[in-house]
């Protein structure tokens, strides 16, 4: 394996857990705040249920991107969702109403209106869902399956591979790192999409994998076993160790998720933004959120060496 240190470093990493765990309950609260004051998350019509149409017009719209939202919020059907798809030049935009009615009654609605008020600048109908409240509640309910059946699944897994505290940590190290991604989500009031769910899904993966590597050493460490009077600097050894892997490996990722965040566009922009905060939250996790809780395990519930 590549190695970014000529020696092995020796930070003390599990010395300062109680500020990381001041630092993680404080961004916590603020997540169960922001949610309280936003009476949940924005979720996307594919939870809600509403239409969704995607415009392109002649001539540059970006400039007008107001005067339409007023256009359309005169309708009555609540505060509407407008942005720009891709490129400026493309002169493409995307609004979304969460406004249920009959048929396409809203989006002829909206098509209407635009043209009535926008009408020295024609466009042209690039694509048009509607999505019921009922088939919206049906992808909300499996969404909700999807994730827990994960995390579910994940202890099963860490039950099997290492014991109780192990187990614990890297569970509670994942719940870490899909409820700061989420509390992201609800202080910058993001749509949460299907994509979104799919992050979180992965992000779960990606953090579990790195948790995984530092157990796995720190066991090596240990001789086979992974509780013992020294598993203090068996952890912060192992951390240590495995810091040249995790740099490497979580700097390429980030790297790339920097870059589609910011440049990627529209489309693909929330579900990076998303992969950013999980993946930074996923090595965090695995070094101040489950590390401590095996040591803490192993302080109040101590081994009996043979």
């Amino acid at each position: 394996m590549i190695q970014i240190f000529k020696k092995v470093p020796n930070v003390n990493f599990i010395g300062v857990w109680k500020i990381a765990f001041s630092i993680s309950g404080v961004l916590l609260l603020i997540t169960v705040g922001s949610i309280i004051y936003h009476k949940g998350f924005n979720t996307s019509i594919e939870f809600t249920g509403g239409t969704e149409i995607q415009l392109k017009f002649e001539k540059p719209v970006s400039g007008d991107i107001g005067k339409i939202r007023s256009i359309v919020t005169a309708l009555s059907y609540g505060q509407p969702e407008i942005k720009t798809i891709g490129p400026a030049k493309n002169n493409e935009i995307q609004i979304t109403v969460k406004k249920q009615a009959e048929g396409t009654a809203v989006g002829d609605a909206v098509k209407g209106a635009i043209t009535s008020g926008y009408g020295q600048n024609k466009f042209e109908v690039r694509r048009e869902e509607k999505v019921g409240s009922k088939i919206g509640a049906e992808f909300a309910m499996k969404a909700f399956w999807a994730v827990l059946l994960s995390l579910v699944g994940i202890v099963i897994y860490m039950g099997i591979r290492f014991n109780i505290p192990y187990g614990l940590g890297g569970e509670l190290s994942l719940f870490h790192d899909v409820f700061i991604t989420l509390g992201f989500f609800s202080l910058t009031n993001r749509e949460i999409s299907l994509g979104i769910i799919a992050a979180l899904l992965t992000i779960v993966g990606y953090s579990l994998n790195d948790t995984i590597v530092v157990f796995d050493r720190v066991r090596e460490n240990m001789g086979g076993r992974l509780l013992g009077p020294n598993v203090e600097s068996m952890i912060n050894k192992s951390i240590n160790q495995t810091l040249s892997r995790t740099i490497i490996t979580t700097g390429t990722v980030l790297f790339v998720l920097i870059a589609f965040s910011f440049f990627g566009g529209q489309v693909i922009q929330d579900f990076s933004l998303a992969m950013l905060v999980g993946c930074a939250s996923g090595v965090y996790s695995t070094v101040y959120i489950a590390s401590p809780i095996v040591l803490l395990w192993n302080k109040r519930f101590p081994p009996k060496l043979k």
